[in-house]
């Protein structure tokens, strides 16, 4: 099976599938990994703040996949923005890499102001290739725009919470208009998204899982996602979404769980260091 891929502003190309390891322990992410790559996943997203950096490293190392098939993120977190070679160069050491593929701001934190600073580092990052693409997560319209009219880059990605129950219909078009790719963190949302009566009646009539409808609806919106999984056959479940496509009757049923309900923090907020 070929992911698709989606191209980026800085003419990178990103796989618009893969997974994602936000609060999996270290003792269980290595083996995860390795089987993720095992079943044909090559886009990883991890995170310093995660810290299973290190065993996501072991796993690309023992899996034997050549490192020009793999997309590998990871993020800056918010008390390194003033940091940011440092930290990415102890988020290589823990990789085991010399590059990652995208290198990503983690949130805005505007209260601290200081991710114009950590957007100016990455762009010197990006030049000296350690980093192939940069971007950032959890910025909305205004963050976006002064880190753009403050250097020369557009973010190539803006990673954001994005679910039915959470569209963010208006931020994801903002994004797009600049050429800027949109990755859904957290894209099957809540339990009460894959519960939702539209949702599972889809699933029934396609024979198909919630997941699966939810993620495909992820898809053919042009986002790129990165579900977690807690087992192997979760794994190949989730990797099931590019044989079947949804119509638009179904699109629109999904468009309208919209109940603007976020899962995590709100990035207007969230000041953790």
């Amino acid at each position: 099976m070929t992911i698709p891929t989606i191209d980026l502003n800085d003419g990178n190309t990103i796989p618009q599938f893969g997974l994602g390891v936000f609060l999996m322990p270290p003792e269980v992410t290595k083996q995860h990994v390795l089987t993720a790559l095992e079943l044909g996943y090559r886009h990883i997203d991890t995170a310093a703040i995660y810290g299973n950096e290190q065993a996501v490293g072991e796993a690309i190392a023992e899996s034997g996949v050549p490192r020009d098939e793999l997309f590998v993120t990871t993020k800056l977190w918010n008390d390194r923005q003033t940091d940011a070679p440092a930290a990415l160069h102890e988020s290589l050491e823990k990789l085991g890499l010399d590059h990652v593929d995208l290198y990503l701001i983690h949130w805005p934190t505007p209260k601290f102001d200081t991710y114009v600073e950590a957007w100016l580092a990455l762009e010197q990052l990006k030049g000296e290739g350690l980093a192939r693409s940069i971007g950032v997560s959890n910025f909305h319209q205004q963050h976006l725009s002064r880190a753009i009219a403050e250097s020369s880059t557009v973010p190539a990605v803006n990673q954001i919470e994005v679910h039915p129950s959470l569209p963010q219909f208006e931020l994801v078009e903002f994004c797009q208009n600049l050429d800027v790719a949109v990755e859904a963190w957290s894209p099957l949302g809540r339990t009460a998204d894959l519960d939702a009566p539209a949702v599972v009646q889809i699933a029934s009539a396609l024979g198909r899982t919630p997941a699966q409808v939810i993620l495909r609806w992820h898809i053919q919106r042009g986002l790129i996602v990165f579900p977690k999984a807690s087992s192997r056959e979760r794994l190949a479940e989730n990797m099931k979404i590019f044989d079947f496509e949804l119509d638009d009757h179904a699109m629109q049923a999904l468009n309208d769980l919209d109940m603007g309900h976020r899962v995590g923090p709100d990035p207007e907020t969230f000041d953790r260091h």
